[in-house]
């Protein structure tokens, strides 16, 4: 298997601005804090090799010195792999992710994750999916397609969102990013344009560059979406297709309305362009539901919609759908088989039972993140006058924060020094965006948030006060 390399150009994007003049910091420690920082949040990939030293050292504008202390640390800590020879490839240590990077320190508090955890109905719900398990022990436990049952509960669901949909235009998956993938497989080749909201969910970034495709990128603007920037790109780039998060949006939690949806299945059907409507957050709105689904308006079979039971219910489900044109389910069955034989049949009947018994609990999970959302947004402007909430979010699982400088990715290596690690804005764009911005989830309780955050103000504060900060683009 060819080893993956890392291009010097490319990494230096990825790093963005690692380097704080004057700061007490050491710079080695400084550039090795930016590293593993690209390599825990996924935006430099395992068992990839990295620049030479000296390559690297040039490019960076330090000594070659500096350099190997950094890659030295990296190694001691277990993020690198180094033979003679050879050069360092990426790692994670032993143990995995839940040890800190940092000796001494206390196991990391995830902020960078935004999702709950299970609440009691799910174990009621595989209670009785275990009950109802024994009349399907007969069969091979195989199906492409997903439980019958569960693909018309589906379908039910998308018509009372004023969707008519069959089960035959329902194929069930283990995750959206699971079903984004088979998607990739089935419309694109190596080098196609995918255009994405800018920012978007990280996930969908790594799916498209792990199928090859070049993301094309038209960046939100304060309020809604650009739909003529969004006309723009299709008629200048002419992608294979889009991908769209228009409910609560991950990460700004913004929710397009009905025009704007309209607006964007005119522009596909005009432009013939495929989109790839991404609902995971659609359950969890706060005052008001969202419009019917972006395929509802228009020709609907050019609009494939992802679905998921993990935020609405839980992660560890790992159960999504694809809602297509039953010809369209009818290849992404072809492509996945192969890949997998199908999804897990106990969670698929768990999932009926949740779809089932929703109205009992989701009520109460959207007050729930409602209020932890207004107690979240109060700490944080108590805590960090600075920081700017871009907007409230109309549902979803996290504020997306602006910062007054370029200081993302340094805040969140530092972070990780004292165990706690959140997500550096540049994880949601390309070519090293959002270095102003951080994505905060509020889905701890508020009093385990406040806490977090209270650790996190001096570690903010120290970040800024090095008077000789020296906001610049390194280049190469």
């Amino acid at each position: 298997m060819t080893q993956r390399r890392t291009g010097t150009s490319s990494l230096i994007k990825l790093l963005g601005h690692w380097y704080q003049d004057a700061s007490r910091t050491p710079v080695y420690r400084q550039l090795a804090d930016g590293l593993r920082l690209l390599i825990l949040d996924g935006r430099l990939p395992l068992e990839s090799r990295l620049p030479g030293e000296r390559e690297l050292a040039a490019a960076l504008g330090v000594s070659r010195t500096t350099v190997a202390a950094a890659l030295g640390q990296l190694r001691e800590e277990g993020y690198l792999l180094s033979r003679h020879g050879s050069g360092s490839t990426t790692i994670l240590p032993q143990g995995g992710l839940c040890a800190s990077p940092v000796p001494g320190v206390a196991p990391v508090l995830d902020l960078s994750t935004a999702a709950l955890s299970a609440g009691p109905e799910i174990h009621q719900a595989y209670t009785s999916a275990l009950m109802a398990l024994p009349e399907h022990l007969g069969s091979t436990g195989y199906d492409q397609h997903g439980l019958p049952e569960l693909r018309e509960v589906i379908a039910r669901r998308y018509a009372a969102r004023g969707l008519p949909t069959t089960a035959d235009q329902i194929m069930v998956v283990n995750g959206a990013v699971s079903g984004f993938g088979l998607i990739l497989r089935l419309l694109t080749g190596p080098g196609d344009r995918v255009v994405i909201d800018h920012p978007t969910y990280p996930m969908a970034l790594s799916a498209i560059k792990g199928a090859s495709c070049r993301p094309v990128s038209v960046s939100l603007p304060e309020q809604g979406w650009d739909t003529d920037g969004l006309a723009a790109t299709f008629a200048q780039t002419s992608p294979r297709l889009a991908y769209l998060i228009p409910d609560f949006h991950n990460p700004t939690g913004r929710c397009m309305d009905a025009a704007t949806r309209a607006a964007v299945a005119d522009i596909a059907a005009r432009t013939r362009t495929t989109i790839v409507v991404d609902e995971t957050m659609v359950d969890l709105w706060f005052d008001a539901p969202p419009p019917p689904p972006l395929a509802a308006y228009g020709d609907s079979d050019a609009v494939i919609t992802l679905g998921s039971a993990g935020k609405s219910f839980w992660g560890g489900l790992r159960l999504g759908w694809v809602r297509a044109s039953s010809r369209t389910v009818a290849s992404l069955i072809q492509v996945r088989s192969s890949l997998d034989l199908g999804s897990p049949l106990l969670e698929q009947l768990a999932a009926i039972n949740l779809f089932n018994t929703a109205d009992n609990f989701l009520p109460q999970r959207r007050k729930t993140l409602r209020e932890q959302r207004d107690s979240c947004s109060a700490a944080v402007k108590e805590l960090f006058p600075d920081w700017r909430i871009t907007a409230a979010p109309e549902g979803g699982l996290s504020l997306w924060i602006e910062l007054p400088k370029s200081l993302a990715s340094v805040f969140a290596a530092s972070a990780e020094s004292i165990g706690i690690r959140i997500g550096a804005g540049p994880r949601f764009g390309t070519e090293g965006a959002f270095e102003r911005y951080l994505r905060l989830p509020f889905t701890l309780e508020p009093a385990q948030m406040r806490i977090a955050l209270e650790r996190l103000q001096p570690v903010w504060k120290q970040v800024t006060q090095n008077r000789g900060y020296v906001e610049r683009t390194l280049t190469v």
